[in-house]
């Protein structure tokens, strides 16, 4: 089979990025023609790991000393009429220049599958790409999400592609009921490996990860655990990764006398072992895809503490089994939910056994055949069509 998988920035970071590369692989392995297409590059080298089997080509080379695009054609552009509607996460990309590269390559394929990977991605391909392509459209967010706009335009256009892929049974039925008639297949994203070291869960050290971003709601997390801790001197957090709200945490974590105690260590080439150097994962998201941070944790057995937010921690967690969900943006319950793990050693090493039972689903060797299959399925269709 030939494969295109379409993202945004494949030079970038982010779980969208790492568990498509990690699918890219994992079809060149099976041995299958693999090309992943980078709509804009702004780097030299992938941050990730690429298998040298699979192409990676740029349509916009934005790295320094590229021709960049005026910031006020860009302004004025952004208001104009689009393919890509105003509300998409990732609208302030999509420049004239960078939608007409998408549209003029999309348009010129004539065979194989396109994977695309984000609402702009998705929406170009189903208007734009010949019907003699299996265009598939992988959602990595949640319905809910995405403003009205968005929505209206998926509403629109989505019943064009060949098939939605989402990551929960959640997200399945909403898609479901937006886009009757329209194949929508729930594929969950895959770990690079389950295969991990695990816990001993007697490290006084509570971790979490993510973008600093509004999302990911850590200006949250910080109260919390400082309520948490103050039962239980000697732990601490580290929030792992960058992002545009550093300093207001940092003015947060001082608010709250806990320098020292939560540290912001920013992004790590070792989380894998930071995981398995704690003894609990909290996720304290106002809104998810799949967290798949929050899963790699679970395969290193550390129990989870997260908001039930939409979607995926509820998709993923059993409440009371695997970890403990606390109501959307209720600190103290999660500051209540915390200490109880940080008070239970036993309940931690319980949880984290049944964490490890759980992760088996998201095994390279159960979710890439659900890929192979549906490939191989909508390939069949078109030929038989």
């Amino acid at each position: 089979m030939k494969i295109r998988y379409m993202l945004l920035h494949a030079y970038g970071m982010g779980g969208t990025i790492r568990t498509v590369i990690n699918q890219a692989g994992a079809m060149a392995e099976a041995g299958h023609e693999v090309e992943i297409v980078s709509v804009v590059r702004r780097r030299d080298r992938p941050r990730f790991p690429l298998d040298p089997r699979v192409t990676i080509t740029a349509l916009v080379d934005q790295r320094e000393g590229a021709p960049p695009d005026s910031a006020v054609r860009r302004i004025r552009r952004a208001l104009r009429g689009r393919i890509v509607p105003r509300g998409e996460f990732a609208a302030g990309y999509f420049t004239e220049r960078v939608e007409k590269a998408v549209i003029g390559y999309v348009s010129t394929l004539d065979d194989g599958i396109l994977v695309t990977t984000r609402p702009a991605l998705n929406l170009i391909s189903a208007r734009r790409t010949p019907p003699s392509v299996v265009r598939i459209a992988q959602e990595h967010m949640n319905l809910a999400t995405h403003p009205d706009p968005v929505r209206r335009q998926i509403a629109r256009h989505y019943g064009k592609l060949d098939a939605v892929v989402v990551l929960t049974s959640t997200d399945r039925r909403d898609y479901q009921e937006l886009l009757p008639g329209t194949p929508v297949v729930r594929i969950p994203n895959a770990l690079n490996t389950i295969d991990q070291r695990l816990s001993t869960h007697d490290d006084r050290r509570a971790v979490a990860a993510g973008r600093l971003v509004a999302q990911k709601g850590f200006d949250m997390l910080v109260p919390a655990f400082a309520r948490a801790v103050r039962d239980h001197p000697g732990w601490r957090l580290d929030i792992y990764g960058t992002g545009q709200k550093r300093t207001e945490l940092r003015e947060l974590i001082d608010e709250h006398g806990m320098a020292g105690v939560i540290t912001l260590p920013g992004r790590s080439s070792r989380l894998g072992e930071e995981l398995a150097g704690a003894s609990l994962y909290v996720l304290s998201s106002r809104f998810e895809g799949l967290p798949m941070v929050m899963i790699e944790a679970m395969s290193h057995a550390l129990p989870v503490v997260a908001f039930d937010c939409p979607t995926g921690p509820a998709d993923v967690l059993t409440d009371g089994v695997d970890g403990l969900l606390v109501p959307p943006g209720d600190v103290d319950a999660l500051a209540a939910a915390v200490s109880r793990l940080m008070a239970d050693r036993e309940l931690r090493r319980r949880m984290g056994a049944a964490a490890l039972r759980t992760v088996r689903e998201y095994a390279p060797d159960r979710v890439m055949p659900l890929w192979e299959n549906l490939f191989a399925e909508l390939l069949r269709g078109h030929r038989e069509g």
